[in-house]
């Protein structure tokens, strides 16, 4: 008996066919049970991903959705410093491990808010990497919230800065876990205006 090889666009193609098959008789409830729910988000992320836009950084710090009708994501100078330093990190960043990042925050802070008061900048990037300060939570709220309010959720999972935790194993009964905040938009749609 011989064992034919199928490959994956075979596999996709029957997937395909069956699936076609449910939905004409109406079935989705079988669909749904057969994919799973987690899968399903799996799936949902893949196709928003398919219809992400570019982000345009221009030279004054406008962050604008190229393939969306040039739309301005409109926040203020402080947000922008926060998702300015998570775009440049895309490995991710602790929240608890933000003080080794002050400086080159104050360093967004300082380009986005070329007008504000020094010391402002500086008292508020001080509460931003306090680890006992809320400050970088509700910055990352507001961001989120801007970008819900422009797209569906799916695709703005990977515009904002969300969680991903990284498990680590040290010898054989130590574990450990990193709780990453990260901005998943892959870089190579990140367009900054003096490259262009």
């Amino acid at each position: 008996m011989s064992h034919q090889i199928v490959t994956p666009e075979e596999m996709a193609t029957e997937v395909k066919r069956l699936v076609s098959q449910l939905h004409t008789i109406g079935r989705n409830d079988l669909l749904y049970k057969a994919i799973g729910g987690s899968l399903l988000e799996e799936l949902k992320l893949e196709a928003a991903k398919s219809r992400l836009s570019r982000l345009l950084i221009t030279s004054e710090y406008r962050f604008i959705l190229m393939d969306y009708q040039n739309k301005e994501i409109e926040l203020q100078p402080v947000h922008k410093a926060v998702y300015l330093l998570f775009l440049a990190h895309p490995e991710g960043i602790e929240f608890k491990q933000l003080c080794d990042y002050r400086n080159e925050l104050l360093g967004y802070y300082m380009a986005t808010a070329r007008l504000m008061d020094k010391q402002a900048i500086i008292d508020s990037v001080d509460m931003l990497v306090d680890p006992l300060n809320n400050s970088i939570n509700e910055k990352c709220s507001r961001i989120k919230s801007v970008f819900l309010g422009m797209m569906d959720q799916y695709m703005a999972s990977f515009y904002i800065v969300s969680s991903h935790t990284r498990k680590h194993i040290a010898g054989s009964n130590r574990i450990w876990y990193e709780r990453l905040k990260v901005i998943t938009l892959p870089r190579d749609l990140v367009v900054w205006e003096d490259d262009v």
